[in-house]
């Protein structure tokens, strides 16, 4: 995934399937400077981490 489609889906209302090393993903914020994006486990919304927004997959 690219940055902008990351960004676009994160000011979208809808829900976008996303995911992370084949794991549902929600996107919390796109750094668009370091190519990086704050996601969380749908399911576990405290386990935040930080990504490289290439290794995002839109399903």
């Amino acid at each position: 995934m690219d940055a902008q489609r990351a960004q676009e889906i994160v000011d979208s209302s809808d829900m976008v399937a996303v995911t992370y090393n084949g794991e549902n993903v929600y996107i919390e914020h796109v750094d668009r400077s370091s190519g990086n994006a704050t996601i969380h486990p749908l399911d576990q919304p405290e386990d935040k981490q930080m990504v490289e927004i290439n290794q995002l997959m839109e399903q």
